[in-house]
């Protein structure tokens, strides 16, 4: 495709947890003539290293096994190759070393040492949304296992950050104090971010990329769910072309105070009412991202193009059309139809109907076989 001509002398090397996330980059690249290098954290089963349009795998067992065979193997190469991550965990050791990386790839990065790192600690970045005038939730952090005073319950426990913790594991809602203090003795995390829980009525998030230390930024989509999973997110969706003027100018002050160059997704969640509260920043690649590539946004290879050119055509824009949805197949057949919320007939209408499917591909059918024979461990 014309946009990807300019970085087409490139390598690009994917780095992340064998996951359908970098699958997605992966294929990203792949249906637009690039063949990357992937650098495979090992995970459940082979899973994105199994797609055809890889040009070398290198299966690792550990982030930072990843991080030195990045830097021994591909650190003297030019032109410099371009590096997309899709944990949080590579994505924080790139980041801390940054200046050992600058100048050898090309990577996402807020232009000194820790610095993406540093906002990845939910309260610094809840305050920064603050800041730039989008509203949040009330939150209060505390160690484990010692409850703060004045809590207005119900309250949802989070890890302060990605890399700390259990993650999506530490996450209880809690009714009330003495619910805190049960779910303290699970909580992994040493600090953790509580947070008054309100019921949702969906969520938003937004996928896209920055450039020019996060002055311009490209956000072509964002996603709803189509039902809600109480502390969980939905498997089934729909995409939205970006018209959230209210979300716009805070996000934009946001990532130019970061500074943030990379692909990024921005969560929010929608209360009863319809307010709307900033929860997080994911500074890499998010799973939802491929919806933009079967919509003619192939956001990776877009971001490595406005890298090198320092711009963002407004032809990378593309219409999406009405009730466009994307569909995470074996997570969301498990929790509709396995847990009898929706018959078998009405799954497979969605099913046939979505745009985008994360595992299926009849151009690089591996991944979905893989898939199919492990659903029990990625359902």
């Amino acid at each position: 495709m014309e946009e990807g001509m300019r970085v087409s002398s490139h390598t690009f090397i994917v780095i992340g947890m064998e996951h359908y996330n970098p699958l997605g980059v992966i294929r990203t690249l792949g249906e637009c003539g690039i063949r990357p290098v992937y650098i495979a954290i090992k995970h459940k089963c082979e899973l994105a290293s199994l797609s055809k349009y890889i040009e070398r795998v290198h299966y690792v067992d550990s982030c930072e096994e990843a991080y030195e065979l990045l830097m021994s193997v591909y650190g003297d190469v030019s032109p410099m190759p371009f590096v997309l991550t899709t944990d949080d965990d590579i994505q924080s050791l790139i980041d801390q070393n940054w200046s050992e990386v600058k100048g050898r790839f090309i990577a996402f990065n807020a232009g000194e040492d820790g610095r993406t790192t540093a906002f990845m600690d939910k309260k610094l970045i809840l305050e920064c949304a603050e800041r730039n005038g989008l509203k949040v939730l009330d939150t209060v952090v505390t160690n484990r296992g010692v409850v703060p005073a004045g809590v207005d319950y119900p309250i949802i426990t989070k890890s302060i950050s990605p890399n700390d913790g259990g993650w999506k594991s530490d996450v209880f809602i809690c009714e009330n104090e003495q619910e805190l203090r049960k779910a303290f003795e699970s909580i992994q995390s040493k600090k953790v971010l509580i947070q008054k829980f309100v019921e949702k009525s969906n969520e938003i998030c937004v996928d896209g990329y920055s450039v020019n230390r996060g002055r311009d930024l490209f956000m072509p989509m964002y996603t709803t769910y189509n039902y809600n999973i109480k502390g969980y997110y939905s498997p089934y969706m729909t995409v939205h072309g970006f018209d959230l003027v209210d979300l716009d100018a805070g996000m934009r002050a946001m990532f130019k105070e970061i500074g943030f160059e990379g692909v990024f997704s921005a969560e929010f969640l929608v209360d009863q009412d319809g307010a709307v509260y900033f929860s997080e920043i994911n500074f890499r690649n998010s799973t939802w991202s491929y919806a933009a590539t079967t919509l003619g946004m192939p956001i990776a290879l877009l971001w490595a193009e406005s890298t090198l050119t320092g711009s963002i055509p407004a032809s990378y824009y593309k219409p999406i059309p009405d009730d466009y949805t994307a569909m995470v197949e074996p997570i969301d057949y498990g929790k509709r139809v396995l847990e009898g919320n929706t018959s078998l007939a009405d799954w497979l209408n969605d099913y046939r109907n979505a745009g985008c499917l994360y595992y299926q591909s009849k151009s690089d059918p591996e991944p979905f076989k893989a898939m199919l024979e492990h659903r029990d461990l990625l359902s």
